[in-house]
C-alpha cells in the first residue's frame, strides 16, 4: 500500500498541468512557492521510497541468483554422487552404490527446491523491477517538473520586479509632468515667468524716466537759451553768444520766437 501511494503521488505531481494551476490561483507567486515546497517535499519521500523498493528489488535478486547457483551445486553434486555410485557397483560393492546414490538423490531433492525457489521468485523480481523502472521515471519527471516551477517562479518574479519599477518610473513621470498644471515644476516655472515679467517691466519703467529726464535736460536748455538772448537784447549788444551762433540753434530760435504774440510786437 505504501509503494502504491507513493507510486500514485509521483504520478500525479508528474502529470500536474502547472500553466492551468497557476491560472487559476489567485496569487501564482505564492501558489508556485507552495508548489516548489511540495515538490521538493515529496521529491525527497520519493527518493527515499524508490530507494528503498530498488533495495527490496535488488534483495529479490540476490536471492534468486543464489537459487540459481545452488541448483547448478547441487546439481554438480548429484552427478558426482552418482558416477561414484557407478563405480561402487562396477566393482560389485552395492551397499556404497546404494550410498552415493542415496547422496544423488538427496542432491537433486534439493537442487529442486532450489530451482522453485528461483522460479517463484521471478514473477515477484519482474513485478518489482517495472515498479522500480515507473518510479525512476516518474521521480525523473518530478525533478524536471520542479525545474519547471523554480524556473517559471523566477521568471514571474523577474517580471513583477520589471512591473513594479516600470510602475514606479510611470508614477515619477506623472508626478514631473510639465504639461501637468498642478505639477510642481509648473508651479515653479510660472513663478519664474512672472519674476521675468516684473523684471522686464522695471527695465520698462526705468528707461521711460530716463527720456523723461533728458525731455526735461532739453526743455532747461532751451530756456536757458532764451534767457541768454534776452540779456543780450537788454544789454545793448543786440549779439547772441558764441555758443548760441549754430545753425541749430538759429532754427530753435526761429521756432521759440514765432511761438511770440504777434500783438505784442505790433505794439512794440
Amino acid at each position: 500500500m505504501v509503494k502504491q501511494s507513493i507510486f500514485g503521488r509521483i504520478s500525479q505531481l508528474a502529470k500536474a498541468n502547472i500553466n492551468s494551476l497557476l491560472d487559476q490561483a489567485e496569487d501564482p507567486q505564492k501558489m508556485l512557492d507552495q508548489m516548489v515546497r511540495d515538490y521538493t517535499n515529496n521529491i525527497a519521500e520519493a527518493e527515499s521510497a524508490v530507494a528503498q523498493t530498488i533495495g527490496n528489488l535488488r534483495m529479490l535478486q540476490d536471492d534468486y541468483q543464489q537459487d540459481i547457483k545452488a541448483s547448478q551445486d547441487w546439481g554438480t553434486k548429484a552427478l558426482a554422487a552418482s558416477r561414484k555410485a557407478d563405480e561402487y557397483r562396477g566393482g560389485g560393492n552395492d551397499p556404497d552404490a546404494q550410498k552415493f546414490d542415496n547422496l544423488a538423490k538427496i542432491a537433486l531433492q534439493r537442487q529442486m527446491s532450489s530451482e522453485n525457489e528461483a522460479r517463484s521468485a521471478e514473477p515477484s523480481i519482474s513485478s518489482q523491477s517495472e515498479v522500480v523502472e515507473k518510479l525512476k521515471t516518474g521521480l525523473n519527471q518530478m525533478k524536471s517538473k520542479l525545474g519547471e516551477l523554480s524556473a517559471k517562479r523566477n521568471e514571474l518574479i523577474a517580471r513583477s520586479k520589471t512591473v513594479e519599477a516600470q510602475t514606479q518610473v510611470h508614477d515619477a513621470l506623472k508626478s514631473i509632468d510639465i504639461m501637468d498644471p498642478t505639477s510642481e515644476v509648473s508651479r515653479f516655472e510660472d513663478k519664474i515667468r512672472r519674476e521675468e515679467a516684473k523684471v522686464r517691466g522695471q527695465a520698462e519703467l526705468q528707461a521711460s524716466s530716463l527720456d523723461a529726464q533728458f525731455n526735461s535736460l532739453e526743455d532747461l536748455g532751451e530756456q536757458a537759451e532764451i534767457e541768454a538772448r534776452l540779456a543780450a537784447l537788454k544789454s545793448g549788444s543786440g549779439t547772441p553768444p558764441a555758443a548760441l551762433r549754430s545753425g541749430a540753434d538759429l532754427t530753435k530760435n526761429a521756432a521759440a520766437g514765432s511761438q511770440l504774440d504777434e500783438a505784442e510786437f505790433e505794439n512794440l
